[in-house]
Formats: C-alpha cells, sequence, structure tokens
C-alpha cells in the first residue's frame, strides 16, 4: 500500500518551453509528416505525445522511488539493494499520485532505443494495448495503428527522437502545462491542414478563461454538450483549485460526436486525475444525448459555428426545442441554445460561443427563437469578441450568457451566486472587440488583465459582493431593459447598446482645429507630390543608364 505521500523532486527539463517552442517543435514534426494526410498524421503525432507524457511522470516517479529507497533517512528506505527496484514498481505507489502505471516495454525509453528498429511500429501498438490493460480508464482511447505498411517507419523513429526531447510529464512540465500548450496548438494547426472551419477541436485559452471567469463554476455539475478535447473542463478545475477549493468539488458531464476528439477528451482529463463523465463512446448530442435527464448548474461551450448537417429534420417534434418554435434545418446554432437551457437547472447559469449571426439573424425562424429566450428573461449578457482570436475560423464570434434565475439572492457566505441583485428585466451587453493583442500576424489573445476587467465588470453588475460598482461605459459596456432590446428587434449585438466611446475635449475649439488640420493636410499633399516627383526622376536616369 502506498505511504505516507511525498513530493517528488523535479529537475529542470531543459526543454526550453517558452513562447515559441510550439511552433518550432510543430515545424519539425509537419516536415516528418512527408505525404501522409494531416488527418491521419494527427493519430499518429498526439499518440506519442500522449504516451511521452504519461511515461515521463511515470519514470520521474520511478526515480524518485529508487533514490528514496536507497535513503537510510527516508521512510521508503529498504536495506536489502536488488529489494528497492520492488519498491519502486510497487504500482500503488503510482496510483497515489494519479500517475498512470507503464509496463516496462511501454516506457519511453524502452521505445526511444529501439526507435530505429524496423518493428518500432508494433513496439509502439504493443505498448499502447499495454497501457490501456493496466489502466482501465484509457481503454478504447488510445492509438494503435503504428504497424500499418503505409506508415514509413524510417520518419517514425524520428518522430519519437523529436518528441524525446520535450519534456511533458516530469513535475515542472506538468507546472508549466506543456502538454496542454502542445496539445492545443498541434490541434489548431492540424484543424487548419485539414481544412476545417469550425474551432471545433478546442477553444483558445484566453476565450475559455474568460468564460470560466464570468460563470465561475465553484462546486456542482458542469456540462459541456459538444466538449472538444476537454478544455472547459480542465479550466474550470483549475478555476476551484485556484479558489481554495479540491479536485471532485465539480462533477463532469461532457458529451462529443467526434471519435478522435472524443478520445483525446478522455487523455486530457485522465492526466489531470479528472474523472469525467463524457461517455463511453463517442456521440451525437443532438441525435443521442447521452446525459438526457441531467440538469446542470452550469454549461460551457463552443458548438461548431454555423451546422447545416445537423439532421434537424429529424427532430421536429424534439421536446428541447420549447422556445419560439423548432431550429431550422439548415442551421444548428439555435438548436444548440435551446438543447442548453433544456439542460440548465432551475438555478443554473452557461456561458458559449457562437458565430456573431446568432445575435442578429431572421432567417429560417431564428428571429422568432431568439426573441422568445429574451421576453422568457433567460439572456444574463452578451459579449461582441475581438476578431482572430480562433486558429481554425476566422468568423466573427461572440459569447452568451444565460442565467435560469435573475431573481436577488441573499449573502449567506461565499458561495456562487450569493449576493446578486435582481436583474429581471435587464441584460448587460460588453463589446470587448477593441481588446486583445496579436500574438502573430495572424492570431489574437486576451490578456489576463482583460480577462479580469470584463469578468469584473459582470460580476459588479451582478451586485456581488467585493466587485464594486457597476456603471455603463460608453463604448465598453450598458446595461438594457427588454423594452430596450425589443425596440431594436430584439438584435442582441452589443455595439447597438453600448454606443462610440466617450473622446476626451482637447479645448481646441471646432473652426480652429478644422483650419489647423487643413492646413497641415495641404503640406502633406505637397511632399507627397515633391516625394513623387523625386521618385519619378530618378527611375527615369535609371532607365537612360541602362540604355546607354
Amino acid at each position: 500500500m502506498p505511504r505516507t505521500k511525498r513530493t517528488t523532486k523535479s529537475k529542470s527539463n531543459g526543454n526550453g518551453a517558452t513562447l515559441g517552442f510550439e511552433e518550432k517543435l510543430w515545424a519539425a514534426a509537419d516536415k516528418l509528416r512527408g505525404h501522409m494526410d494531416a488527418a491521419e498524421y494527427k493519430h499518429v503525432v498526439l499518440g506519442l505525445v500522449f504516451l511521452k507524457y504519461i511515461s515521463d511522470a511515470f519514470e520521474e516517479r520511478h526515480a524518485w522511488l529508487l533514490r528514496e529507497a536507497a535513503n537510510s533517512k527516508s521512510v521508503y528506505y529498504v536495506r536489502e539493494v536488488r529489494a528497492r527496484y520492488e519498491v519502486a514498481e510497487d504500482r500503488d505507489e503510482y496510483a497515489a499520485e494519479s500517475i498512470f502505471w507503464v509496463p516496462p516495454k511501454a516506457r519511453w525509453s524502452y521505445l526511444q532505443n529501439n526507435a530505429k528498429q524496423p518493428a518500432i511500429g508494433k513496439l509502439i501498438d504493443d505498448a499502447m494495448i499495454a497501457i490501456e490493460k493496466e489502466n482501465p480508464s484509457l481503454k478504447g482511447v488510445l492509438s494503435k495503428d503504428y504497424a500499418r505498411p503505409t506508415l514509413d517507419k524510417q520518419r517514425l523513429g524520428e518522430l519519437i527522437d523529436l518528441i524525446g526531447t520535450v519534456g511533458l510529464g516530469d513535475e515542472a512540465s506538468r507546472s508549466k502545462d506543456i502538454l496542454g500548450r502542445v496539445y492545443e496548438y498541434f490541434l489548431g494547426r492540424f484543424a487548419s491542414a485539414e481544412g476545417k472551419g469550425g474551432g471545433e477541436f478546442y477553444t483558445p485559452q484566453s476565450v475559455v478563461k474568460l468564460l470560466v471567469e464570468m460563470i465561475e463554476p465553484y462546486k456542482g455539475r458542469v456540462y459541456d454538450p459538444c466538449c472538444g478535447s476537454g478544455g472547459m473542463f480542465v479550466q474550470s478545475e483549475k478555476f476551484v483549485l485556484a479558489h481554495g477549493g479540491r479536485i471532485g468539488d465539480l462533477a463532469i458531464y461532457g458529451q462529443e460526436s467526434n471519435p478522435t476528439t472524443w478520445r483525446l477528451c478522455k487523455m486530457n482529463l485522465a492526466i489531470r486525475g479528472i474523472d469525467g463523465d463524457i461517455g463511453r463512446e463517442n456521440a451525437d448530442t443532438f441525435h443521442n444525448d447521452l446525459h438526457k435527464d441531467m440538469r446542470a448548474d452550469f454549461i460551457l461551450a463552443n458548438p461548431p459555428f454555423n451546422v447545416s448537417d445537423w439532421g434537424g429534420e429529424r427532430l421536429r417534434e424534439d421536446v428541447r426545442w420549447t422556445y419560439g418554435g423548432t431550429p431550422p434545418a439548415g442551421n444548428a446554432n439555435f438548436a444548440w441554445v435551446q438543447h442548453i437551457i433544456h439542460h440548465l437547472s432551475p438555478q443554473g447559469i452557461a456561458g458559449f460561443v457562437l458565430a456573431n449571426g446568432s445575435m442578429s439573424s431572421n432567417q429560417s425562424g431564428e428571429g422568432d427563437i431568439r426573441k422568445a429566450i429574451v421576453e422568457a428573461d433567460l439572456v444574463d449578457c452578451m459579449i461582441a469578441l475581438p476578431g482572430q482570436l480562433f486558429y481554425t475560423t476566422q468568423i466573427p464570434a461572440c459569447l452568451w450568457f444565460l442565467s435560469r434565475n435573475k431573481s436577488p439572492s441573499p449573502l449567506k457566505g461565499e458561495g456562487k451566486g450569493e449576493g446578486r441583485r435582481d436583474r429581471r428585466g435587464q441584460v448587460l451587453f460588453i463589446d470587448t472587440r477593441k481588446l486583445g493583442g496579436l500574438v502573430d500576424r495572424t492570431h489574437r489573445e486576451l490578456s489576463d488583465e482583460e480577462i479580469s476587467r470584463v469578468g469584473q465588470t459582470y460580476h459588479a453588475w451582478h451586485g456581488e459582493k467585493g466587485a464594486g460598482n457597476y456603471e455603463d461605459m460608453p463604448g465598453f459596456c450598458k446595461s438594457a431593459t427588454l423594452e430596450e432590446i425589443a425596440s431594436h428587434g430584439y438584435v442582441l449585438t452589443p455595439g447597438r447598446y453600448v454606443g462610440a466611446e466617450d473622446v476626451e475635449d482637447d479645448g481646441e475649439p471646432f473652426d480652429e482645429k478644422l483650419k489647423r488640420l487643413t492646413m497641415k493636410l495641404d503640406e502633406q499633399f505637397q511632399e507627397s507630390a515633391r516625394l513623387e516627383q523625386m521618385i519619378r526622376e530618378n527611375l527615369s536616369r535609371l532607365d537612360v543608364s541602362e540604355h546607354e
């Protein structure tokens, strides 16, 4: 049986895991892809990355146990040298630390030593089978097709050597969430390479952080009906731990239709010790709801945008369509919204990502559904997001926040939802389109400070203790009544309500400013003409010299 828990000391992995290392790793891995299709290569790479992660964690614990067994001052001390290996091979010592048991021939060191062997594909398949056998929670999750003839074994061996250069599962790497960063970056690149346009594999971390910051899932049932690789669950658990809670305060429920992504989610939760119910297999949320009777306290989701082939024509009389009629068969956006409402508990709150069109579209009855949801007073907050946040789609996006109960709640302690004011008949609009900074030429991120500012605004509007006083801020936030929203045709675009930000008066009279700016513009026109003439003369001289 395991002895008292002790922290495993670790050395720096030296992988230089700073911003940008993911790109270098991707570039090297993609070079090894050759002519293999990206969708197929994704299984190869991410399976090896996961194997490296659990092996790193196992081997670090194994080495620590061997050191402690040789330390006469340790509770693990064993006098007999040969018996020390038995201490390091005690499975309970790994279970106590939520570390997967990895059989000897499935350990990364063994596979890397055999990376140049022609049979390396079979060795990896055998390793995956052995790991699933020893760890029931991983049954059916790992890829086991590395021995197929179409997979170049030389490139496979080179890929193993490449992944072997990055620490993933040791304590230092876990503290930096190296695996999460590699997975997120690789998923984005694979999705881009496969031509996926919906961002369905994962949600960028800054968007997940904002959703979690807003709904504050302290304790209760968390549900994601299209959970992807599990990022919403992971961030929710991080939130709980950061606020003094513990893993287990949240009950995780989810569902994912894509089999590859479902396996990624199972792995993502497993390596973090999160016990979640995402079904025994992948399943379509609309046509095979795995949690029909479950009502969640918190719902977080990033559904695929504007899906046209969701099979809506086969669900015309579904019990979930209770607001404004049946969602259009040609677009699943409001099917997702109504599914989410259906699964909210009486005190539940939901935050989810949708395409901007969901805030204003009147096509195929979508306007009627949105009107019914607004009139039912379920909409709590709407946020317009900046562009370029998502790796895999350029479709403008927004955040919806729905609440089953906007009545005032008494202040009893520090629990979620306590001390909130009466928000009935009101909706908060926030426009964040000017926020965020570019992390490269094409991608933008919200900073932690910006996330905190938006969350603080929302909680102040709720009237929560310690959140400060809420005030409308032109260009950023506005608390609107249902009557105002009705006057705008039930369009929920924040820009309609927050208006333009105030411009500070510099004290210069308008007539004087116009005269000054006109003179400056005239000077710039003259300078432009001078430069144009100079360029033409230089080009003319260049043309003459070439013909001499």
